[in-house]
C-alpha cells in the first residue's frame, strides 16, 4: 500500500509539472512572443506587417506583392473573361483567373509544373503570343517572353518593362489619353535591380494601373 501511494504522489507531482510547463509555456509562446514580434513588426514597418497593402480611393484595393487581374465583364467562346483594353495586364497564370478588375480576392496559386520541352507549354507560349500579339497590335515577334509565360506562383505583381512598354499604345488609346503620358507613367513606376545588380528591372501592375487611373480622371 505505501509503495502505491509513493507511486500515486509521484504521478500527481509529474502531472502537476507537466501540467505548469504546458501552461508557462502556451503563455509564453503562444501569447506574448506573438504580441511581442507583432508589436516590434507594426512599430519598425507597418506596412510591410500588413501585408505591403495599396490603398486607392480611401480603400485597400490589393498588396503590391500579389499580382491581379483587369477583364471586363464579357467572355470569349471558351468561358474566359475578355482582358480590359483600358489597363496593362500582367503575365499569365497558370493557376487561373483569380481577381475582376481591381477586386483583392485571391482563390489559387500555383505554376503549371509543365516541363521546357512540354509540346503543351509551347502550345500555351504560341497561343498567348498570338493573342498578346492581336490585343495591341504588335509583331508576334515584339511580345517578351514574361507576357507568355506564367510565373510559378500565378499571381506575380510585376511585368517587364519591355511588355509594359508594349502595352501603351493600347492603354493610351482605350483611355484617351496621349502615348507620351502613358509612357512617362511606365517610365516613372520602372524599378531598378535591388542593390543595382540583384534581380531584373520590373514594374508592378497593380500600382501602375492605379497611377493610370488618376491619370485619365485629369
Amino acid at each position: 500500500m505505501t509503495i502505491l501511494n509513493g507511486t500515486a504522489r509521484s504521478t500527481a507531482r509529474l502531472a502537476g509539472a507537466a501540467l505548469r510547463a504546458l501552461l508557462a509555456l502556451t503563455v509564453l509562446c503562444g501569447v506574448l512572443y506573438p504580441l511581442a514580434v507583432t508589436g516590434i513588426a507594426q512599430a519598425a514597418f507597418p506596412h510591410r506587417a500588413n501585408g505591403s497593402e495599396v490603398r486607392a480611393d480611401g480603400r485597400t484595393v490589393g498588396s503590391s506583392l500579389i499580382g491581379q487581374t483587369y477583364t471586363l465583364d464579357r467572355k470569349d467562346k471558351d468561358g474566359n473573361p475578355l482582358p480590359d483594353p483600358a489597363y496593362f495586364q500582367p503575365r499569365p497564370s497558370a493557376a487561373g483567373t483569380n481577381t475582376v478588375n481591381t477586386q483583392y480576392k485571391i482563390i489559387v496559386s500555383g505554376g503549371s509544373n509543365l516541363a521546357a520541352d512540354s509540346t503543351v507549354l509551347r502550345g500555351q507560349v504560341d497561343d498567348r503570343r498570338a493573342q498578346i500579339a492581336a490585343f495591341n497590335k504588335v509583331p508576334p515577334a515584339a511580345v517578351p517572353p514574361d507576357a507568355v509565360t506564367a510565373s510559378a506562383s500565378g499571381v506575380d505583381p510585376d511585368i517587364s518593362p519591355a511588355y509594359a512598354d508594349l502595352q501603351v499604345g493600347r492603354v493610351a488609346k482605350a483611355n484617351g489619353l496621349p502615348r507620351a503620358e502613358v509612357a512617362r507613367l511606365v517610365e516613372d513606376h520602372t524599378d531598378g535591380r535591388q542593390l543595382g545588380f540583384l534581380g531584373e528591372p520590373h514594374v508592378n501592375v497593380l500600382e501602375l494601373n492605379i497611377a493610370l487611373k488618376q491619370l485619365a480622371r485629369r
